[in-house]
């Protein structure tokens, strides 16, 4: 009887410590790449018509304010420069453009395990932003953020399973040179991850010093256009239907590059971009299919994201409204398109218009970036540690959001129906002749861990249990993570010599 008894001990320790190991790649319940598109709130005739009012609106409006070099490059590939100065897209051009454009890009990271290959309907979420606060959760506070929070939240998203890539989602106010913040926001993202990383331009002549600087990262212009590991996030319109001349000089310059560009139209609906949901749709397919356009005259076929952006305003007052069930909508909306033209896209969710990682930025986050991953939209921007309508940022949030996209994941991974999640011949076995229960059972332990996600720091304790542990706070266990994760040094950080090459070549202000 005691060696049965220690058998089964054996066992069930045996068990326990498989469970507490981590999970090979393949057998994770969710992953980076998860096929979404089960939602879809537009009907084949309403993508019809977005794309008709998409096309009546490129060629009947046209896009103003374009530089020299994209006129000549618009109008060189069939574009019609109008006395008014605007630049009109004939249909034919658009739907050429479409049918040759680059339909699968994989935006790679510095580690090769972190490639995002973007098609068809797989999902994978990121951060991204441009906050001007850091939010402190524990003082509940916002202050300026600087370039050691920049590096700091590369370095918390490196080690967080569900946070597949790195946009960068702060600005570094404590430096006011602009070159040097551009190229000190690449240095302090890309010293804190080996994921992909996202990055600004200031202006066009800055992008040569930035190229100089992954040139050294990479080990040489070959290596780095084998594996370009970051891209740009260029704003090239104004919305409404304005090229941003300056950022198109950016985008010419970065492809020239090879740096993969994402094309960021960002209109406010009630503002700069129609009021109701359709309409601001049709106006972000518009400017980014110009941009389509614009990037396939200078290099036919270069890495572009699709980058529908537009957002949500309350008319009331005229705020933005990243957190409402309308910007849920017109993300999902836009993933629906970008499917419909069969292009790798991205957009907006997860952002909290709550000041804080509190219950309200619960159902904010929560609600927008279900819906995005559930349409199939191959980048989810902003999908943590975003508050205030973008305008504050939270290392802890940060944590936060990891385990709320793991169970975002979760709903996009959807239901297995095959025999054997069937269970018919368990349900056999359990009912006749067995306990009567599934605890316990080889199929239940079997597949524990690869049909459930578990929160690291959601509390699924009793009222009773949790008293007994001391009623653990949940900011306080993201803020606990986040001082374990920045007491170690950084598993992305540059190699001593090429670290001191890069400081003697560029002013980088992080302290060694």
């Amino acid at each position: 009887m005691t060696q049965k008894t220690q058998s089964r001990s054996g066992g069930r320790s045996a068990r326990r410590a498989a469970r507490a190991a981590p999970l090979a790649a393949h057998l994770r319940p969710v992953r980076p790449g998860l096929s979404g598109g089960q939602y879809r709130p537009l009907t084949a005739a309403d993508m019809d018509n977005i794309h008709a009012a998409a096309l009546d609106a490129l060629e009947q409006i046209g896009l103003a304010d374009a530089p020299p070099s994209g006129i000549a490059l618009l109008t060189g590939a069939g574009a019609v420069l109008g006395g008014d100065g605007r630049i009109r897209f004939p249909r034919a051009l658009v739907e050429d453009t479409i049918a040759r454009a680059n339909r699968s890009v994989t935006l790679m990271g510095r580690d090769p395990a972190h490639d995002l290959h973007l098609s068809g309907h797989r999902v994978h979420y990121g951060t991204a932003g441009a906050a001007v606060h850091l939010v402190e959760a524990e003082g509940r506070n916002y202050r300026e953020c600087g370039v050691q929070d920049l590096h700091d939240a590369a370095r918390i998203a490196d080690v967080l399973d569900n946070i597949h890539f790195v946009q960068r989602p702060m600005v570094c106010r404590d430096i006011t040179d602009n070159l040097e913040m551009d190229l000190n926001s690449i240095y302090a993202c890309c010293s804190g991850t080996t994921k992909h990383v996202g990055v600004s331009f200031t202006d066009p002549q800055f992008v040569p010093h930035a190229v100089e600087m992954l040139h050294m990262i990479a080990g040489g212009e070959d290596k780095w256009r084998e594996r370009p590991f970051i891209s740009n996030t260029n704003c090239f319109v104004v919305p409404p239907m304005k090229f941003a001349t300056e950022s198109c000089q950016v985008m010419e310059a970065c492809i020239a590059a090879g740096i993969p560009v994402l094309l960021l139209s960002a209109g406010m609906a009630g503002a700069t971009a129609p009021s109701t949901i359709a309409g601001a749709i049709v106006q972000a397919c518009a400017e980014c299919l110009a941009g389509l356009v614009y990037v396939n005259a200078v290099k036919p076929g270069h890495p572009a994201v699709f980058g529908t952006w537009p957002f949500g305003l309350d008319l009331r007052t005229g705020a933005m409204t990243g957190g409402s069930g309308e910007q849920a909508l017109l993300t999902s909306g836009c993933a629906q398109m970008h499917k419909y033209y069969d292009l790798p896209g991205g957009a907006a969710a997860g952002i909290a218009d709550s000041k804080l990682p509190d219950m309200q930025a619960g159902w904010e986050q929560m609600c927008s970036n279900v819906m995005a991953g559930l349409s199939g939209l191959n980048m989810v921007y902003e999908a943590a540690g975003m508050h205030a309508s973008l305008l504050g940022f939270c290392h802890e949030s940060l944590i936060l959001g990891d385990d709320l996209i793991g169970q975002a994941l979760r709903c996009v991974r959807g239901i297995e129906v095959t025999d054997e999640t069937l269970a018919l011949e368990q349900i056999r076995e359990v009912c006749i002749g067995g306990p009567g229960h599934y605890l316990g059972t080889e199929q239940t332990l079997g597949r524990m861990q690869a049909d459930h996600v578990y929160p690291t720091y959601g509390d699924r304790t009793s009222p009773k249990e949790w008293d007994e542990l001391g009623k653990p706070d949940l900011i306080a266990k993201a803020t606990a993570r986040k001082e374990e994760i920045l007491a170690q040094r950084s598993a992305a950080r540059f190699d001593p010599q090429l670290d001191a090459q890069l400081r003697a070549r560029f002013n980088i202000h992080l302290p060694a």
